[in-house]
């Protein structure tokens, strides 16, 4: 009997011939390697080799690959014994190394270096808690690559902790570095604080306050963010929840000077922020020190009764120069916005209607004829509680009575309040000759970096809250991770913005007080959902994830002693992009 596995060749096909033959009861197979061609019309073989003295295993390897066929299917072959989510980690942790952030916080490597990589690493790819952060890193459970890559991946949740402690006294020595390289003399400075509600009674800087997180049953501590005229962050301090933010004026004021070594700065804060009185106490007495706010409501109100402010003004432009005598040595700069106005008017009118429904119910309750509302106190109660809630006493006239309630509203300060609607005014010591009108209030609308700040490290990224740990130093150590985090995730979404639907160039506007507009690039991006290569338009969030999909496969041979390796998933054309524009490599 003759079997041939055959591959072709330009002069014939090369195969394996075996023949069996027997002799004395016994049977012999002969394995030959054959070249069979085709001669004169006749097909002729020529022996090439023969493999008889091969293991039979051998001589079927070398069958099956003359054939085309596959020796061993792939799962017979390989295990995979683990697959690690590592693309995101690759991009995040290579954005890291790439701005030196490790030498930023110190100069010497070692673990705890790593560990404070791993956190605000982490912070990034999935906000969590300490213990939750070290599970993920924890090479039992390898959430991703990120406690491999860092070699961390036996660190526990006390470790992590113990890396905050040590992180926390080289903040001096990160804001230094980053305000070496984003700030100079007479730059601009932006500076705004937001609230941040606790989880807890414990910790000493957690007290009632103002709280932006309409959680006012809960501690909170206040956060003050200094960035650059961009938004880059460069410097961060955590305050108790019930500190005035114009109390926190003077200590930025010396930041900047003594620790940066600034001597001259525009610092641009908000109305609440940058009041008269920290004006008058803080920045005049500060040579060197110009700043950028605005009035508010009552002080507009009072340059409209002195008539340095009259509505004529904005008859034929949006924005006018103004004096008052109680503002000596400033500019005043009147802004009108009437997309603004017509808001502000429908939000009014919204809330006058909310408030008179609930009162009228209170009205109602008084003169129901089972167990009607009496008493001053209990009615004025519950009036309280409704004007509270939408902040309308002003706009309405209020009488309780033992027996009744009557209620209407205010019109002469209703109308008196509409007459401003969408007018601001920005207020500033900086001369006409260093900066003009429109580009102050283009300077001082910069403040939306900052809060674009806070609603990352908030809500949309990085949840700074709520916040859970007890000791001071921890809370503080907590709230400088996240802004490094940001800090890492500012510049990646510059790098980004073009597969991101961020806008890469957004549009001057012919006049600072007109409202922002995008681009028509990021329009179209918007509209199309498609890049300009024809890759699908992501967000932030949902291009981390996308990269998650990039992982790392730990790949064991089953039949042989050979060491298991690793292999890295090939990314899509998008992912080759976000990585390329990233300048990071897997």
């Amino acid at each position: 009997m003759l079997q041939y596995s055959c591959m072709p060749t330009r002069t014939g096909s090369v195969h394996v011939a075996t023949t069996k033959r027997r002799y004395k009861g016994k049977v012999y197979e002969t394995h030959l390697l054959r070249r069979t061609y085709r001669e004169g019309g006749k097909v002729k073989h020529q022996t090439l080799g023969n493999l008889s003295h091969l293991p039979a295993p051998i001589i079927d390897v070398i069958r099956k690959s003359l054939r085309g066929e596959m020796l061993m299917a792939p799962e017979a072959a390989f295990e995979i014994e683990r697959s690690r989510p590592h693309g995101h980690v690759a991009a995040v942790l290579g954005t890291w190394r790439r701005l030196r952030m490790d030498a930023l916080i110190d100069d010497q490597p070692g673990r705890p270096r790593d560990l404070v990589a791993a956190l605000a690493v982490e912070r990034i790819l999935e906000p969590r808690s300490k213990l939750a952060t070290a599970r993920a890193l924890n090479e039992e459970t390898l959430h991703s690559s990120l406690g491999e890559m860092l070699e961390v991946g036996t660190a526990d949740e006390d470790e992590l902790y113990e890396a905050m402690d040590w992180l926390l006294p080289r903040q001096n020595r990160i804001e230094q570095a980053l305000a070496k390289t984003h700030l100079s003399e007479g730059t601009l400075v932006l500076y705004d604080l937001t609230s941040v509600y606790f989880e807890g009674r414990c910790c000493p800087l957690a007290k009632l306050g103002h709280s932006r997180d309409e959680k006012n049953s809960k501690l909170q501590i206040v956060i003050g963010l200094l960035t650059n005229r961009d938004g880059c962050p460069i410097a961060v301090e955590v305050f108790e929840g019930n500190t005035g933010d114009p109390k926190t004026v003077a200590g930025q004021i010396a930041k900047i000077r003594e620790r940066f070594g600034i001597q001259r700065v525009v610092l641009v804060g908000d109305r609440g922020v940058l009041t008269s009185a920290r004006i008058r106490e803080d920045l005049k007495p500060s040579e060197g020190i110009d700043w950028i706010t605005a009035l508010r409501a009552p002080s507009i109100q009072q340059l409209v009764q002195s008539g340095s402010l009259q509505m004529g003004l904005f008859d034929e432009k949006d924005l006018a120069e103004i004096l008052d005598p109680a503002y000596p040595g400033e500019r005043l700069i009147a802004c009108k916005n009437p997309i603004l106005a017509e808001e502000r008017a429908r939000k009014r009118e919204d809330l006058l209607k909310a408030t008179e429904k609930e009162l009228a119910q209170i009205a109602a309750a008084t003169q129901r004829s089972k167990r009607p509302l009496r008493g001053q106190s209990a009615i004025g109660l519950r009036v309280g509680r409704v004007l509270g809630r939408f902040k309308m006493s002003k706009h309405f006239r209020i009488r309780i009575e033992d027996s009744g309630f009557h209620y209407e509203r205010d019109q002469k300060r209703i109308d008196e309040e509409s007459a401003l609607d969408g007018i601001y005014v920005i207020r500033t010591s900086v001369s006409s000759e260093k900066l003009s009108s429109s580009h102050a209030v283009r300077c001082y609308k910069r403040l939306s970096g900052v809060e674009r700040a806070f609603r990352s490290m908030k809500t949309v990224d990085l949840k700074i809250r709520p916040v859970h740990h007890r000791l001071e130093k921890r809370v503080r150590a907590h709230v400088l991770l996240c802004m490094l985090a940001y800090y890492v995730e500012w510049h990646m979404r510059r790098n980004l913005a073009p597969i991101l639907f961020d806008d890469e160039q957004p549009t001057p506007k012919a006049s600072p007080v007109a409202p922002a507009e995008r681009s028509t690039q990021a329009k179209q991006k918007a509209h199309s959902q498609r890049t300009a290569d024809q890759l699908p338009v992501q967000s932030f969030q949902s291009l981390l994830a996308d990269l998650a999909t990039i992982v790392k496969n730990r790949i064991r041979p089953r039949n042989t002693a050979a060491a298991a390796f690793d292999m890295i998933t090939t990314p899509t054309l998008l992912q080759q992009q976000a990585l390329q524009l990233l300048d990071v490599r897997l």
